[in-house]
């Protein structure tokens, strides 16, 4: 088994994807036939996943995943994409559904262990990673339609940590405890999206603050 030290996972400059996931199943005991139904809406986690690192022919190798699954049977468990390292995953909600039922197999213990090649698990919630990040000097950002348009901001980097929730959006406790870990709040717009959406825009206006081409 190969275990992942804290540090050589939160340090990395590279965009960082958390992906809050109420209903998603805990266990690796559900159907890639059927991702909505038998594991808790999994397929919005599939998606999310193929936003965050997939481009034209190639991968992104400047990303990490974060996948919070707070579902049953065992709710605290995350699941990590990085993308410098993946391996055998395609651009299709069954490929990364297949990623996510191995890496569910694996025993979620403290620290992280790899499933498949740049896919791991460990158990946590969603403190675990805002106390990670935060300790380690990395932006956080929440996504919320009421707060400051993203275009506003000129200085988005690769050091940043964006926050989503799933199709149930956010709890009152958790973006409270977002707040407390003084996350900017940052909007796409005025119209709520869905997260994979998001993902693709964020991305976006990162790839063009990064080349110089914003305005």
């Amino acid at each position: 088994m190969v275990i992942i030290k804290k540090q050589d996972r939160i340090l990395k400059k590279m965009r960082d994807f958390v992906i809050i996931a109420h209903k998603a199943l805990t266990t690796g005991d559900f159907s890639l036939n059927d991702l909505p139904g038998s594991a808790g809406r999994m397929d919005i986690l599939c998606r999310c996943i193929n936003s965050c690192l997939f481009l034209s022919h190639d991968l992104r190798r400047d990303v990490q995943v974060h996948l919070l699954l707070l579902g049953d049977p065992e709710p605290g468990k995350i699941i990590r994409f990085d993308s410098e390292h993946v391996r055998y995953l395609n651009p299709d909600e069954r490929s990364a559904g297949s990623l996510i039922k191995k890496a569910l197999q694996k025993t979620a213990g403290e620290y992280e262990a790899r499933s498949t090649p740049g896919v791991f698990i460990r158990s946590g919630n969603l403190g675990t990673l805002l106390n990670e990040f935060k300790d380690a000097g990395r932006r956080l950002i929440y996504l919320h339609e009421d707060g400051e348009d993203i275009r506003e901001l000129s200085d988005l980097t690769n050091n940043a940590v964006f926050i989503l929730g799933d199709h149930m959006g956010v709890t009152e406790e958790e973006e409270q405890l977002i707040k407390e870990h003084e996350a900017k709040t940052i909007s796409l717009g005025p119209i709520p999206l869905h997260a994979d959406h998001c993902i693709i825009l964020i991305n976006n206006e990162i790839d063009r603050n990064l080349s110089g081409r914003s305005q």
